[in-house]
């Protein structure tokens, strides 16, 4: 691991690298474009009654519960004298044992018919690419010089972001960009596609030991890469999926789309009893690395990297006892409708006509703004009632009355033991670390997953989950916030409950042939300070 620990510079950014190339400001009292905002102090009181509207319009079935438990434990105390007294004044009363037995098969039914089904997570496998495609910085740079494409001064630009990034040695490009030259063309973004999504799914099957025909849900996700047929065809024909399968690609929904999936699939659960759902996530960069110029659109180049993740749901009942989560809650939240959101994150072409993703310079602000509306709208569903109250009071005390007193950040510490938080770049991990005032070991798996593999989009969230898993850190009852953000610009949320404990040594996932590597040698450059074993 000596030739992974990477320097980073500490001179002044160039005035056009965007929020993920930046450096962690040493003075939190300098405002700056590139620093994502402190979102929980600006809190507008339309998200948290959204919030609250979730918390009800999904619970309103745990109303009938305690109703039944107060009936149950009244009855309970009945003696066999009160039951002779009750069955002599029914038997005279027709009216009444009609009303009451009605009353109670109509509560039985609502109660069950109006229950959410569960939904659990069967098992998740994260493709590992072959080290072929493993690409160093010194490989990164030596290739970029090889196309002739760069500027000398774009080269520069292209090495300084990649050092600052938290990006390790071993992440992965694919085959296509790594040949001199490189050879994009449709044929090598299907083999890539195809060495993900099968890579990921075959471990996944051997995994859990369903079988492809047991499959009635598929969802898959992928940004950049739509062919016809498309990406759920391609799994369809390979895996020969029954005939009824119910499909879904999404495409150009950005990193949060891994998230958009489960929900999507959550709610087909919902209307599709005792079924299985398969869930891929992906990004195919082979058609859409940026061979150009333009500098908003060099750093995707320097971030993102190969990687995809295929997970299995399930809503049968019996699936409890072997599945290792549940799914609790799912928080989305869209801010399409503001311009400077919508246009943060756009794939576009240059003055030369080359494609690429452009990051605007707003991207830190939009989703600071972004982020602050998802985390509001999840509070009431997770916080423990103290947090809610204090958190509830002090926000109408300031918003309402006007007062003007501190305002109470909520310690999300309490409902969650564990964060897996899109590795967008090195920076917005700094940032979301301090506005949610997490400590470096809650902020290790996502850390660890930018230094290792890169971004590698709707994805990194599982790669994040499985290093947790590979840790031994998984216990039963534990909860995990799984929250992203992409383009659109959206922020999605996902919360999963741990049913058993993860035993790793019994775990296949990318990091378990590496991880003893990773509890030893931790790079400078992943995170600041020490992190805790």
């Amino acid at each position: 691991m000596a030739d992974s620990q990477v320097q980073i510079r500490q001179q002044n950014p160039d005035q056009t690298v965007p929020f993920s190339a930046e450096p962690r400001s040493q003075d939190s009292n300098i405002p700056s474009k590139h620093k994502l905002p402190n979102f929980l102090l600006s809190v507008k009181l339309k998200y948290v009654k959204l919030g609250y509207h979730y918390l009800i319009s999904n619970a309103m079935y745990l109303l009938l519960v305690p109703l039944l438990g107060i009936s149950s434990a009244h009855l309970s105390t009945l003696t066999a004298r009160d039951v002779a007294q009750l069955s002599d004044q029914l038997s005279f009363n027709l009216v009444t044992v009609v009303l009451c037995s009605t009353l109670m098969v109509f509560l039985i039914t609502l109660y069950f018919m109006t229950r959410p089904r569960k939904v659990y997570l069967v098992d998740f496998a994260c493709y590992k690419p072959d080290p072929a495609r493993i690409c160093t910085h010194k490989t990164f740079m030596e290739r970029s010089e090889l196309t002739n494409a760069f500027t000398k001064e774009n080269l520069t630009f292209q090495r300084r972001i990649l050092e600052r990034s938290g990006l390790g040695q071993q992440t992965y490009v694919p085959d296509a960009v790594l040949r001199v030259p490189p050879n994009q063309c449709m044929a090598e973004a299907r083999a890539e596609a195809e060495a993900i999504m099968f890579g990921a799914v075959d471990q996944l099957l051997a995994k859990t030991g369903v079988r492809a025909k047991d499959i009635g849900i598929l969802v898959v996700n992928c940004s950049l890469f739509n062919p016809t047929p498309s990406l759920s065809s391609m799994i369809v024909n390979h895996y020969k999926l029954r005939g009824n399968v119910t499909s879904y690609n999404l495409g150009g929904m950005g990193c949060s789309a891994g998230v958009i999936s489960i929900d999507l699939a959550k709610q087909l659960l919902q209307v599709q009893s005792n079924s299985y759902a398969l869930v891929v996530s992906i990004e195919n960069f082979t058609l859409n690395w940026y061979f150009g110029n333009d500098r908003s659109m060099l750093v995707s180049n320097c971030l993102f990297r190969m990687g995809g993740a295929a997970i299995l749901l399930s809503n049968w009942p019996s699936d409890h006892r072997r599945s290792k989560y549940q799914l609790i809650h799912t928080v989305r939240t869209h801010k399409g409708s503001d311009d400077k959101s919508y246009g943060c994150v756009l794939q576009r072409e240059d003055e030369k006509k080359k494609i690429g993703v452009s990051l605007s310079k707003d991207l830190m602000a939009v989703a600071g703004e972004a982020m602050r509306t998802n985390i509001t709208t999840l509070g009431p569903l997770v916080l423990p009632m103290s947090e809610q109250l204090l958190f509830f009071m002090t926000t109408v005390a300031r918003k309402v009355f006007k007062m003007k007193i501190r305002p109470y950040i909520p310690d999300f510490k309490l409902a969650f033991e564990h964060f897996c938080i899109h590795v967008g770049g090195r920076a917005v991990l700094d940032e979301i670390e301090k506005n949610l005032e997490l400590t470096d070991w809650h902020m290790e798996p996502s850390r660890m997953t930018l230094y290792r593999f890169g971004n590698t989009s709707s994805s990194s969230l599982w790669y994040e989950l499985a290093y947790l898993e590979a840790k031994g850190r998984i216990r039963k009852g534990d909860r995990t916030w799984q929250i992203a953000f992409g383009s659109g610009f959206k922020c999605n949320s996902a919360v999963w409950r741990a049913l058993r404990t993860v035993n790793p040594a019994k775990e296949r996932n990318p990091w378990m042939d590496e991880i003893h590597e990773f509890s030893v040698h931790l790079p400078k450059a992943v995170s600041i300070g020490s992190i805790a074993k």
